[in-house]
């Protein structure tokens, strides 16, 4: 675990050092759960390390066209982390080129982005509404059926065609299956704090400047012009 934690930390900041100034023009922001320790509901004040247990959420932002992950968050869901994750979508971007943001309805969203990026982008929320699930689909985590989905202004002038989180959903599917401490229904969530983030490090490093994307064929990163090469597991982490 203390290796992977060094790793996850010399992934972090080659993504700060290496992923700025980034001409970005469509950029879609999520969030995914999990959890550590234990689930939200099972802590109790007085446990060790309270605040680094229970839901962990992860921010998520991807440039939609060279599909480059441009940072993430691990936080709770609330306007603190949201205004920390928006903060480094703004030193990842190139703040001469204004570009499109796409999120869901998170509502600390609206403030965080008024803060972080202001006139540097046009702002679109798109809101799904899902039928309540029947008790069976909820055991099995089954997705819930949507029912309408509502697209809105909220910054700028955005192009409500391209209002869209389709690609950043996909994104957090892959997290899902190939990061196993998202992974639900098993014993492999992660115990610690730091082990999680430290793992998710290292997953976006990877997916940016090693693994070649199955549509660009090449990395994210070289499809925005940050490397000219497909990187090793040894560059990555030298």
């Amino acid at each position: 675990m203390g290796l992977l934690v060094k790793a996850g930390e010399r992934c972090e900041t080659l993504m700060e050092e290496k992923v700025r100034n980034v001409p970005a023009t469509d950029v879609q922001c999520d969030e995914i759960w999990s959890f550590v320790g234990k689930k939200e509901s099972r802590r109790v004040y007085g446990d060790k390390n309270f605040h680094y247990i229970g839901d962990a959420w992860t921010f998520i932002g991807i440039e939609r066209n060279t599909k480059l992950v441009l940072g993430f968050e691990l936080g709770k869901r609330n306007t603190e982390s949201a205004r920390r994750f928006m903060r480094k979508i703004a030193a990842a971007t190139n703040q001469n080129v204004r570009f499109q943001l796409s999120t869901a309805g998170f509502a600390p969203y609206n403030y965080a982005v008024g803060m972080e990026l202001g006139e540097r982008c046009t702002y679109g929320q798109i809101v799904k509404l899902y039928k309540s699930p029947t008790t069976a689909e909820q055991r099995r985590y089954s997705p819930p059926t949507v029912l309408a989905v509502d697209k809105t202004e909220v910054y700028g002038d955005p192009d409500f065609d391209l209002i869209c989180t389709s690609d950043i959903e996909r994104q957090n599917g892959s997290l899902r299956q190939w990061c196993k401490r998202l992974t639900r229904l098993t014993y492999a969530f992660s115990k610690k704090w730091d082990n999680l983030k430290a793992a998710l490090a290292l997953h976006f490093a990877y997916y940016n400047f090693c693994r070649v994307h199955r549509t660009l064929k090449m990395t994210p990163a070289m499809a925005a012009g940050i490397t000219d090469q497909v990187w090793t597991m040894a560059e990555l982490l030298v």
